[in-house]
């Protein structure tokens, strides 16, 4: 596996971890602070600041090393220094199960341009082809119509209700799971 891939459109990438890195994170989660918050666990208090952003981003370079997560955050290749999405692969498990569970989310200024479904098929194919995996499981609140639209047009599966399955807001909230096999 790489760190830095790209597509048609996209560059894909897993950064270093830096204080620029950092802030370019903290800008988009900034920016994006009240669409992301409706669908995501409960924040720590001090998420938005410079620090925290930073120690998650060597986090997650770290699990990268090891194979057991993928963060690629997404830029239109035309404009390299705005991040507009990030998509990501974790819980990865090898063994019996070659599978991981996956989550996406892109400033909402770049959807509907098809994006998403680029980075993410490409993504997809570097599990199946790169990992070997076998399952890539997602899973979406019955509410975010979006995202499922999104699962579905990338051959993932309906897989039934999870209860009270992940806690938002501080409520334990319903997810539908989708799976796509390969």
């Amino acid at each position: 596996m790489k760190f830095e891939y790209e597509t048609d459109r996209l560059l894909l990438k897993l950064p270093k971890p830096s204080l620029a890195s950092a802030r370019q994170t903290l800008d988009f989660y900034n920016k994006n602070r009240s669409l992301f918050e409706r669908y995501e666990a409960a924040r720590p208090a001090d998420f938005y600041t410079l620090h925290y952003q930073k120690s998650i981003l060597e986090h997650e370079y770290n699990l990268a090393l090891q194979k057991l997560s993928f963060r690629f955050w997404v830029y239109e290749k035309q404009n390299p220094f705005l991040t507009i999405g990030t998509i990501c692969f974790y819980n990865i498990m090898q063994s019996v199960y070659e599978r991981c569970e996956t989550g996406y989310k892109f400033d909402p200024a770049f959807w509907h341009k098809g994006y998403a479904r680029e980075a993410m098929a490409f993504g997809i194919s570097l599990m199946f082809d790169d990992l070997n995996l076998h399952r890539i499981e997602a899973y979406v609140m019955e509410e975010n119509i979006s995202s499922i639209r999104l699962l579905l047009a990338l051959d993932f599966h309906s897989e039934g209700i999870c209860r009270k399955a992940i806690r938002v807001r501080g409520r334990w909230e319903d997810h539908m799971r989708f799976a796509r096999i390969k």
